[in-house]
């Protein structure tokens, strides 16, 4: 007897339709399954096996043959173990056809019968509520990731008996309630604020302008300067994540296995902190299977590398593709994906090995050979692709016990932030850039005019400073941004000669 059963596939960060047919066929047992499956799917006769026999059901004896199609595509993990043994129970007749209409079913099978939570589950459901389907049974494990999904129904099962039960008609399921993604996000609390950092006015106003343009920053400074408690402040400045944002992280981080189950979905701005030991294909995702890495987790929020001379050269120059184009591409053996990557790099490091070149508290005790061989690690390309380089000094013991009132919070800072934003989204609607960092070169024409006085400072800066063509366009760029945090239409003199200071690393450290 031959049926058939709906089931989801994950390629990237994408779903696709996949149909499970089941056909049982005579002569001695043997379980086969067909359409390009991987080995943990291969395994799944055995998990299914188990399953339906301890969950009190009927195994099909002789040739039973599965089939996953499209068969040219290549399937993988164990998601499909819950879809072929309800297809085997339709097959022996157990479960009518009609019962599966229009529902598309996933999940993982213990050898007792118990359905284990999957990976991708929120690609899966929005690929089914794409594709028109009117019911989806997952595992109940997965529900919470689930109930930020509406327009369809759908249902958690905790084994094999109880979704047998439940197509039965014998035991009634509550759908799965749609949660408040708002709620859930203005209600979230951190610890971080830019209230408990004391002094470093210079870094704090770069930090600002940072994260109102959407501009990639990098700090120097001696060890306890503060530069990774600013870094880890960024987040609480920067625009709240729109649904349509978190949908899309959650899709990486469920993809990747690193959603925390208890949420359902990324409600806060990732930070990502990967180690200075972490490989390029940690940093950029890979594998067998081609799982997205820490700059596609870091999507639509910060990546910060602390101690940035401290990563291999291989692995900093990873960066440079994504930094330009939002995405990246994994290619591998058996699949290549395009993965986006859209995010804020926030860089750290020492002046040199000691870490106290320049400090106006404590003595450098490194040669010029060393710092020039410490600087060396960081190439040129990459540092043009930083928009904004700021010196953090230590601070000392009165700035630290000035005075028992706070500084100014994150809350009031983001204010600012988001109006800028504001300004940036009604500047460049019907585009897809969506603040000023992300412009292109026309764009940069179109937007960012300066006078002529203005255009013989920039001239100046360019000359004396050794400028490339892409570092001239993003002074234009932090320009742009600190007229946009003033409410200025225009671009002054101040304004350029400002992002021009946050260049001047190329010149004390790079030329």
């Amino acid at each position: 007897m031959l049926a058939k059963l709906k089931s989801l596939g994950l390629n990237g960060i994408d779903g696709f339709e996949l149909t499970i047919e089941v056909d049982l066929g005579n002569g001695l047992p043997k379980f086969d399954i067909v359409g390009l499956p991987d080995t943990a799917l291969k395994e799944s006769k055995e998990r299914v096996h188990s399953a339906i026999r301890n969950s009190g059901l009927q195994f099909p004896m002789g040739h039973t043959t599965v089939n996953l199609a499209p068969a040219d595509v290549k399937k993988e993990g164990p998601m499909y173990d819950l879809p072929i043994a309800l297809a085997l129970l339709v097959a022996l007749g157990d479960i009518k056809p009609e019962a599966l209409d229009s529902t598309a079913v996933f999940g993982e099978l213990s050898l007792d019968g118990t359905i284990r939570k999957v990976n991708g589950v929120l690609p899966l459901l929005i690929t089914a509520r794409n594709l028109g389907y009117k019911r989806v049974i997952l595992p109940k494990f997965n529900e919470n990731e689930a109930s930020f999904i509406s327009g369809l129904e759908m249902y958690g099962v905790s084994n094999l008996k109880e979704a047998v039960n439940f197509l039965h008609n014998e035991i009634n399921i509550e759908p799965i309630k749609c949660r408040d993604f708002e709620e859930l996000r203005d209600n979230a609390d951190t610890s971080d604020d830019f209230c408990y950092i004391r002094g470093q006015a210079t870094a704090k106003r770069a930090m600002e302008i940072a994260a109102a343009g959407g501009h990639n920053i990098i700090m120097v400074g001696p060890p306890g300067a503060g530069k990774t408690m600013l870094a880890k402040c960024m987040p609480t400045i920067l625009p709240d994540l729109t649904f349509e944002e978190a949908l899309e992280v959650t899709k990486i981080h469920s993809i990747a296995g690193v959603l925390d189950n208890k949420d359902g979905i990324v409600y806060r701005r990732p930070f990502r902190t990967p180690h200075h030991t972490t490989t390029p294909i940690t940093l950029t995702g890979g594998g067998q299977k081609a799982k997205p890495g820490e700059i596609s987790l870091a999507h639509n929020g910060v990546l910060f590398l602390d101690e940035l001379p401290e990563y291999s050269r291989q692995t900093l120059e990873v960066l440079r593709q994504p930094l330009e184009d939002g995405k990246i591409t994994v290619a591998r053996v058996r699949a290549t994906v395009d993965y986006p990557a859209d995010f804020m790099l926030i860089a750290s490091m020492n002046p040199c090995p000691c870490g106290h070149y320049g400090s106006k508290n404590h003595e450098c005790k490194c040669t010029p050979t060393a710092i020039h061989k410490y600087l060396d690690k960081l190439s040129g390309p990459l540092m043009d692709r930083i928009d904004l380089h700021v010196e953090v000094d230590g601070v000392s013991f009165d700035e630290l016990r000035a005075s028992d009132k706070l500084e100014e919070s994150s809350a009031s800072i983001k204010e600012r932030v988001n109006k800028a934003r504001a300004i940036q989204r009604a500047r460049f609607a019907g585009t897809k850039v969506k603040c000023n960092a992300k412009m292109t070169t026309r764009l940069v024409n179109k937007y960012c005019v300066i006078d002529d006085e203005t255009q013989e400072l920039l001239r100046e800066a360019f000359e004396r400073l050794h400028l490339t063509a892409r570092a001239h366009n993003r002074i234009l760029k932090v320009a742009r941004t600190i007229a946009d945090l003033e409410g200025s239409e225009t671009i002054n003199m101040d304004h350029v000669a400002e992002a021009i200071g946050y260049r001047s690393l190329d010149k004390k450290y790079w030329v």
